[in-house]
């Protein structure tokens, strides 16, 4: 097990906490939170030993711009490939902009 912490520019704070995705063979699971606007981290928790250079080219490609909101992102790893993670983190912010139980939007 190998855990591993990046820091990224970020926009205005997030609207809301999500979860996407299951720690199962081959995938992953983003937990993301608001956070202090201007700051995103992320924490990786992964069962694949000597990755960490990977992960960090694959999540600056992500943030390296500070266009998303401001999060802390938990990551929970089970082997997942480079094109997973990213579509995890994407569907976890995409899903800040889905309507709340009661129709309404978070913005």
């Amino acid at each position: 097990m190998e855990n591993f912490t990046y820091s990224y520019p970020a926009g205005k704070t997030a609207s809301k906490k999500v979860l996407v995705g299951v720690v199962a063979s081959g995938d992953l699971e983003v937990l993301l939170e608001p956070a202090t606007a201007g700051a995103t981290s992320v924490h990786i928790n992964t069962s694949v030993t000597g990755k960490g250079k990977t992960w960090g080219e694959v999540l600056n490609r992500i943030f390296i711009t500070g266009a998303l909101p401001a999060a802390k992102i938990d990551i929970n790893d089970c082997g997942a490939t480079p094109g997973v993670v990213r579509l995890r983190i994407e569907q976890a912010f995409e899903e800040l902009n889905e309507p709340d139980a009661k129709g309404g939007r978070y913005e």
